[in-house]
């Protein structure tokens, strides 16, 4: 395909979010805020061979704790697909999440500068 500048453009296959979670919106687990922490556990690392393509990138990119917005962000998927996909590694045992130390509705304006400052660094 060639775009308006008439230069080839190539795209990747095009996957809708609701097939990559099988059609779920919610994972069995409470929702995961986006500075929710994953890292890898032993099992992960063991399974990352048989792991289906977006949960193998899931385990090696959290081999390095990372939030759910930055997995979400180098997945290049919606932040609620990247919920799903993690939740559902947390409840197999593949990923292990480390929720954060506040979890009261009120406004945290260091964790506000926190996210804000991460997402201009994307």
């Amino acid at each position: 395909m060639r775009g308006e500048d008439g230069h080839q453009r190539t795209y990747g296959p095009i996957v809708r979010p609701y097939t990559i979670t099988g059609g779920r919106t919610r994972t069995t687990l409470q929702e995961l805020e986006l500075e929710t922490l994953v890292s890898t556990t032993s099992l992960g690392q063991v399974e990352l061979p048989r792991l289906n393509m977006e949960r193998r990138e899931i385990a090696a990119l959290c081999r390095d704790i990372l939030s759910v917005a930055e997995v979400s962000a180098r997945l290049s998927v919606t932040l609620g697909v990247a919920r799903v996909l993690v939740g559902d590694m947390a409840e197999e045992g593949l990923v292990q999440v480390h929720r954060p130390a506040s979890q009261n509705n009120s406004s945290d304006i260091a964790l506000l500068e926190r996210v804000l400052y991460g997402l201009r660094a994307l």
